[in-house]
């Protein structure tokens, strides 16, 4: 694997944990969201006005226009009314404060307040993250604008996050100057992490129509066939990820030859919030390795 993918994978349940944290769900549950849903694996879901909100407070107290946009891959007709929702519940300072406490929270509760490694994870992540740059990526600007917590492991959520949201708008700025749009990288990432089409893009709230378009405009462009990918298809897929890995040049020059060793601290932690139910047994980052490999 590519070492900004590994690193990628590395700190994912690290960091994307604030999506399933009971700590986080029990604090927007108090402000007046939905309490999470457990699922059969005892992971919990976030309540989705909650998420939208929650991390779209990052950026400020914006409208849900622009959290669709940032957030780039769900339906605005699904986000608009859900963050319209959550600012008539609270508001941007109070939201972040309820998402960094249970993030910390779940960490501190799985990990302990101070893992082994920690202060050295905490000196790598800031080396990582500092010749990063904000242009054209409003998720990391909007983690960028934070204070770094107090604690060790609080700022490595926080530099995690940073982190993690810059890889994101790389992303999604890949695929979008590669001419997809988000019901169409939906289904072209089922495929490249070895899943059927429209099975996990259907958590991001697009309808029948809206697939059945994005697939028949794939198949126009000889991208997919009923079922899959084409040979076109499948490299176009892998050029996104290979665009999204060049942008991350300046982390990678950063961290050197300190990578594994980041990547080394990172992956106990990360299985441990797997085995404490606080993410998902497998995400994309693991799928895309073992369909890359496979």
């Amino acid at each position: 694997m590519q070492p900004e993918r590994a690193l990628a994978a590395a700190l994912e349940p690290v960091v994307g944990q604030v999506y399933f944290s009971p700590e986080c769900h029990a604090n927007y549950e108090a402000l007046g969201f939905q309490a999470s849903r457990a699922l059969s694996n005892g992971v919990a879901m976030p309540d989705g006005p909650a998420y939208f909100t929650s991390r779209g407070s990052l950026m400020g107290q914006v409208p849900g226009e622009l959290v669709a946009a940032a957030f780039a891959v769900f339906n605005p007709e699904a986000v608009v009314p859900s963050v319209a929702f959550g600012w008539t519940r609270t508001d941007a300072a109070t939201i972040r404060a309820a998402r960094d406490a249970g993030a910390i929270a779940q960490l501190e509760r799985i990990l302990g307040p101070a893992p082994a490694g920690v202060e050295r994870a905490r000196e790598l992540l800031s080396l990582a993250v500092e010749p990063l740059r904000p242009e054209g990526r409003p998720l990391y600007a909007g983690v960028l604008s934070q204070p770094v917590p107090g604690t060790d492991l609080g700022a490595v959520w926080r530099l995690g996050d940073m982190l993690r949201e810059y890889r994101g708008d790389s992303h999604t700025a890949a695929w979008i100057s590669a001419g997809f749009d988000a019901t169409e990288i939906g289904l072209m990432s089922e495929l490249y992490w070895g899943l059927p089409m429209r099975s996990y893009s259907r958590t991001r709230a697009w309808t029948d129509a809206q697939f059945d378009a994005a697939h028949e405009r794939l198949k126009s462009r000889g991208m997919v066939d009923e079922v899959g990918f084409t040979s076109a298809g499948r490299a176009a897929r892998e050029a996104v990820e290979e665009h999204t890995d060049v942008q991350m040049a300046g982390m990678v020059a950063a961290l050197g030859d300190h990578m594994s060793e980041l990547v080394d601290i990172l992956t106990p932690w990360g299985q441990a919030v797997r085995d404490g139910h606080g993410y998902p047994a497998s995400g994309p980052h693991d799928l895309a390795d073992l369909a890359t490999r496979g």
